[in-house]
């Protein structure tokens, strides 16, 4: 499946993540476990958020979130895991 990346948040990947749109693409191939959803109550959305995380191509550990379509990903963001969903993903896939 295809994904895409707005103009705007694709500036938003460049200048406060230093990520580039092939690295998103390299973390969907990469990827061995399944997407998350985060079901907080402040971070809830309709449709649902996924996220999961992945390495580029180069090693470089990625978080990527994004809203699943019938026929796309749309991708919300994607960046360094700072905040220890690192660690959760590697959990809940041992739990899986």
């Amino acid at each position: 499946m295809d994904f895409k990346i707005t103009d705007r948040v694709l500036r938003k990947l460049r200048d406060q993540h230093d990520v580039e749109r092939d690295e998103v693409g390299e973390c969907f191939l990469n990827r061995a476990g399944k997407f998350y959803s985060d079901n907080r109550e402040d971070n809830r959305t309709n449709p649902p958020t996924y996220w999961f995380v992945a390495e580029t191509d180069k090693g470089r550990v990625l978080k990527v979130v994004f809203v699943r379509y019938p026929d796309r990903y749309q991708i919300k963001s994607a960046f360094p895991p700072k905040d220890g969903s690192d660690v959760l993903y590697q959990k809940l896939e041992e739990g899986r």
